[in-house]
């Protein structure tokens, strides 16, 4: 067992031994989309779906987000919602070169079947202490027509 000091974090990486003679594995390569937000992947953009009797309610969690960071676009009946911030940083600052960065910087976006009868105008969306919410009403989709059988003479 390594002494405490080598298994706990260190300013510099997750771990002092993680990429020390380290092939790619198996879990690796299936956890592939985990590598953009590493270890902390699961807590991008949290969500949580609320249905009332005549709309449904997305609160989406975007901390450190300003209002003016985030987009929500709707096309054929996908909601998207994107956020972007400090894409175009540099690393370096006035106080010194960055050598550890834990706070998201970089995009992201989720979509949301919300279907093809609601339109922009009928979504209500308001930003509060890094939280989005979404209001959309349920609307009825139009029924198909019943299935007829022709009769072959």
């Amino acid at each position: 067992m390594l002494p405490s000091i080598w298994r706990d974090n260190s300013i510099f990486g997750e771990n002092l031994f993680d990429d020390w003679f380290g092939f790619p594995t198996e879990r690796d390569f299936r956890n592939i989309e985990k590598k953009l937000y590493g270890k902390n992947a699961a807590h991008v953009m949290k969500t949580d779906v609320t249905e009332h009797d005549d709309h449904y309610e997305i609160a989406i969690d975007l901390p450190g987000f300003k209002k003016e960071d985030v987009t929500i676009d709707l096309e054929n009946g996908y909601l998207t919602v994107g956020a972007a911030k400090g894409v175009d940083k540099d690393e370096n600052d006035k106080e010194g070169k960055l050598i550890r960065q834990e706070r998201y910087s970089g995009a992201m976006q989720r979509s949301f079947y919300v279907g093809e009868n609601v339109t922009e105008e009928d979504i209500k969306a308001k930003m509060e202490h890094g939280v989005l919410t979404l209001t959309i009403p349920k609307k009825e989709t139009p029924k198909l027509p019943e299935k007829k059988t022709i009769v072959i003479e």
